[in-house]
């Protein structure tokens, strides 16, 4: 399919490739946009039909679509923004650069431009910035008849209508009613005794990821958000839950491998912008790996005495790095699904002792074997020993490392696998050493 859509968009032939647009989803078109450059996104986007357009716009990242932007003119542009959903408008000029933001804003009417202002007065990362303020909301004493009655005359302004917030007569959220309760109700039967009094809500202020999180937990398809007072002010959908819970993982993702995340795809993104996201990782732990240069100093004379040592630190260094890389993805995953916290770092700390070791254990078993082909007998039991220690105190690292980081208000990805490998192979290094000198009287 890709194939197809780059053929048509090199050749230029214009009605084979809008005939191609019109049957693919707009999920599919977003997909392919994403691989072609600047000229390439505004020249299809031009063949789409205007609510074709904005569906496949919203499918693009913050990023992509001001690339679509720059191409568009006046009208044009004014016209996209205007019919956007207020929570993905909000969410694009959240990351654009100021000027592009301030045209944004520019276009949009009065009641567009105080809604999208309104979700920007959140901070950042908060699940305000992701809800919808265009809800259905229903007051507890209206009949389901009656309720009814107000879904049509106002849904067709909402982004929702399935979950219908249920308040009282200061908009105070009290409950929730699924339209569906509203359908098969009789039509005399009040919202208050249909709705659902043990709901979950969340705070405007509360974090997007905590927010999309609690709606997976909860099998959620809209999450209600209330102001300070329990006002409703709008809902979390579940297609903005899953973007962010993406966008969460995909930045763990980026920063466990050493990389901070991309804004947008990775084949639109430049060489230097890949480069500069990736150098400064590289060249901390660049500077940290010269704690290991330290030790092989300290030890050069250990080395000189039995020069056999030398042909095992890859070993023991990689079983350390890889034990601890394991661990800290583990504890880095079950922090995420909300499985651990920070106080349970004594159970972490127990338990990662124990799979340690029992690792260390495996390792020890081949490694002596090991070293037994190239070495002797001594030398195979400093082996089998180290490894032991090493793999327990990577996985005491690695699993410990995030949590910690969490009690100090640090993103625990960025402790992750890197930095957990490079600690653990200085101190490795340090326990195998020590362990050599212990046994071979060094």
């Amino acid at each position: 399919m890709s194939e197809d859509f780059l053929d048509l968009l090199k050749d230029q032939d214009l009605p084979y490739l809008k005939d191609w647009l019109s049957t693919q989803p707009p999920h599919t078109i977003a997909a392919e946009l994403v691989r072609v450059d600047a000229a390439g996104m505004a020249l299809v986007f031009r063949l789409l039909d205007k609510g074709k357009a904005l569906a496949v716009f919203e499918e693009l990242d913050p990023s992509d679509q001001q690339e679509i932007l720059s191409g568009l003119r006046d009208r044009a542009f004014r016209e996209l923004v205007e019919e956007m959903d207020p929570d993905d408008r909000a969410r694009l000029i959240g990351e654009i650069p100021a000027k592009v933001a301030r045209r944004v804003l520019a276009g949009l009417s009065p009641y567009e431009r105080q809604m999208t202002a309104a979700l920007l007065g959140y901070p950042e990362d908060s699940v305000g910035r992701m809800m919808t303020p265009e809800v259905v909301a229903i007051h507890r004493n209206l009949t389901a008849a009656q309720a009814l009655d107000v879904v049509r005359t106002k849904g067709a302004n909402a982004e929702t209508v399935y979950t219908l917030p249920v308040v009282d007569d200061g908009r105070q959220l009290v409950g929730v009613a699924s339209l569906r309760d509203l359908v098969t109700a009789d039509t005399g039967q009040l919202v208050d005794e249909l709705a659902e009094k043990d709901y979950v809500s969340v705070r405007a202020t509360d974090d997007a990821e905590y927010a999309a999180r609690l709606m997976r937990d909860a099998n959620l398809l809209d999450l209600p958000i209330v102001d300070s007072e329990d006002r409703v002010l709008g809902f979390l959908t579940i297609d903005d839950a899953m973007e962010v819970v993406e966008a969460a993982d995909t930045e763990d993702a980026y920063r466990q491998s050493g990389s901070e995340p991309l804004a947008g795809a990775y084949l639109l993104a430049g060489i230097r912008t890949l480069a500069t996201r990736r150098a400064p990782w590289l060249l901390l732990l660049f500077v940290a790996a010269i704690l290991t240069i330290n030790v092989l100093d300290v030890f050069e004379g250990n080395l000189a005495e039995v020069t056999a040592l030398a042909l095992f630190i890859p070993m023991i260094t990689g079983a350390g790095g890889n034990t601890g890389a394991q661990a800290a993805t583990s504890v880095v995953r079950a922090l995420a699904l909300n499985d651990v916290r920070p106080r349970d770092l004594p159970a972490v700390l127990w338990r990662e002792a124990r799979v340690g070791a029992l690792l260390g254990i495996t390792l020890a078993i081949g490694g002596i074997g090991i070293g037994l082909l190239f070495a002797d007998f001594e030398l195979a039991i400093v082996i089998a020993i180290s490894l032991l220690a090493v793999c327990t105190w990577a996985a005491i690292v690695g699993g410990c490392m995030p949590l910690l980081a969490k009690k100090l208000g640090i993103d625990p990805a960025v402790v992750s696998t890197p930095m957990v490998a490079t600690l653990v192979d200085a101190t490795g290094l340090i326990i195998y050493f020590m362990t050599a000198r212990a046994i071979l009287g060094l």
